[in-house]
Parts: structure tokens; C-alpha cells; sequence
């Protein structure tokens, strides 16, 4: 498969936070995401950088 798991920076580390998404909504400072399972998480946070190749999204809170 070809889905992108989700991981959220934390104390300078790499956390996971959410596998297999199918789709990232954003609004204002807000990112949902939602898995093929249809779990949704929701998380203020911007995208620090995405990585096609490695299926992985790095997400950075916002305070």
C-alpha cells in the first residue's frame, strides 16, 4: 500500500501519530487526518515536510 503515516515532532523526536492516511485537511491551524479505516485525528499543528518516497508526514505543533 501506499499510504503515509503521520509522525509529530515532540521535544525535538519524531512521535507517530497517525498510520495508513488517505487523506490531510487543513484549516486555519488545524490539520485533520484521516486513515483508510476512517479513523480522524485532528491536531494543531503545520506540516513541517512530506515525504512522497517514504510515505511520511512530518507534523510541527503550533503552540
Amino acid at each position: 500500500m501506499c499510504e503515509a503515516s503521520a509522525y509529530i515532532l515532540k521535544n525535538g523526536q519524531e512521535e507517530m501519530f497517525l498510520e495508513s492516511i488517505d487523506r490531510i485537511e487543513s484549516s486555519h491551524d488545524r490539520i485533520k487526518l484521516v486513515s483508510i479505516f476512517g479513523e480522524e485525528k485532528r491536531v494543531k499543528a503545520k506540516v513541517k515536510t512530506i515525504s512522497l518516497i517514504d510515505h511520511k508526514i512530518l507534523l510541527e505543533p503550533i503552540d
